[in-house]
């Protein structure tokens, strides 16, 4: 078996564990004669599946017993939509931080929900288009007394800017975030907020589903008058089960944290920033390469830089590529070099890149 170092940003890598634990399972669970894909999601051989992988990131998340998880089809960008639908009424608003590609793309969905309703979305700061990439600051960010929540995307995976302090909305207002790259990657207070969420393809799992935490009592506050599907109380309220859930995405989610938690957080989220360190030192030690974000704000998941042509990045992800790198093209709307290392990236990947850099400058630069 030879397996490559891949930097993709998602669906992307896990740890090696879960997926040989996942191989042993496959055909025969534990016994069970079958595999948790055929499984009925009410039968007693998948609910320990499920309820132990609900328990064991709400205590890696540090949320209590007034927190609900559930495990939503149709990844973060459906949640863009159901946010507003579910929380956004007549003659409300809502704030929304336009950091970037994902910030965006959450505030435009909830402008088409805003007209539909006479709602109004306030954009209280907005760096998307800023080169170098950033995130605002805490005192340029207009936050509206009394809107019905507030809503930012904690790192921008295609400009690689992270918001390294949580921003505090106005007084009484609900938070809501889209962690979905950096999620359980460094230390967060997730009691902040009022829910938080994520597209489990990047740190959580493979793709297909959304880990939504909501507080019960902001749910709760949910429009009535949505379909089914659509509203997080039938989620809550069936504990995920209303309909079939992903069920195999749920079971290895849940191997990817029985993992988060045998690392240890401190250690995992020291490993992380050591990681980045380690190609951000690279990035500023020369002419050569370029970084996109600022400093400041740089992301510690996905690290986004330039080199001096487009031809000589071209001929950087090839070569790369060769040697076992994979996937370090940026994004298709930004162009340049992105290298992703989640949580379960290993520091040998890491390594291998900074020693490739060196050695590319040397050629080329």
């Amino acid at each position: 078996m030879s397996r490559v170092y891949n930097f993709s940003a998602g669906p992307a890598v896990l740890p090696l564990e879960v997926l040989q634990q996942a191989q042993e399972d496959l055909v025969d669970y534990k016994g069970t004669g079958m595999s948790v894909m055929e499984m009925s999601h009410r039968g007693k051989d998948y609910s320990p599946i499920h309820d132990e992988a609900i328990a064991t990131f709400k205590e890696l998340a540090g949320i209590g017993d007034d927190w609900s998880v559930l495990f939503i089809q149709g990844g973060g960008s459906q949640q863009f939509a159901m946010v507003p639908m579910n929380f956004l009424g007549a003659g409300q608003s809502a704030d929304y931080v336009n950091s970037g590609t994902w910030g965006g793309k959450a505030l435009k969905e909830a402008q088409v929900v805003a007209s539909l309703r006479g709602a109004t979305v306030n954009t209280v700061a907005n760096c998307a288009k800023d080169i170098p990439a950033r995130m605002p600051t805490a005192d340029e960010i207009k936050w509206t007394e009394g809107a019905a929540y507030a809503h930012i995307c904690t790192n921008e995976t295609i400009s690689g800017a992270q918001f390294k302090t949580i921003p505090t909305p106005a007084a009484g207002v609900p938070l809501i975030g889209d962690m979905s790259s950096d999620i359980l990657s460094c230390e967060r207070d997730y009691n902040k907020f009022d829910m938080f969420y994520a597209g489990a393809q990047k740190n959580l799992g493979p793709s297909g589903m959304a880990v939504v935490a909501i507080k019960k009592e902001f749910a709760a506050k949910g429009a009535a008058t949505l379909p089914t599907l659509l509203k997080y109380s039938t989620h809550l309220d069936n504990n995920s089960l209303y309909n079939t859930p992903p069920t195999w995405a749920i079971y290895i989610f849940g191997l990817v944290m029985k993992w988060v938690k045998k690392q240890g957080k401190e250690n995992l989220f020291k490993l992380n920033r050591e990681k980045a360190a380690k190609i951000y030192s690279v990035i500023d030690s020369t002419g050569f390469y370029r970084g996109t974000a600022l400093p400041e704000f740089r992301s510690d998941m996905n690290v986004t830089f330039r080199l001096p042509t487009e031809e000589l990045e071209a001929q950087f992800v090839a070569e790369a590529k060769k040697l076992g790198m994979s996937s370090l093209k940026g994004h298709r709307s930004v162009g340049g070099i992105r290298a992703t290392i989640y949580n379960a990236f290993p520091m040998e990947g890491v390594d291998a890149l900074v020693s490739f850099m060196k050695d590319f400058e040397k050629k080329n630069g």
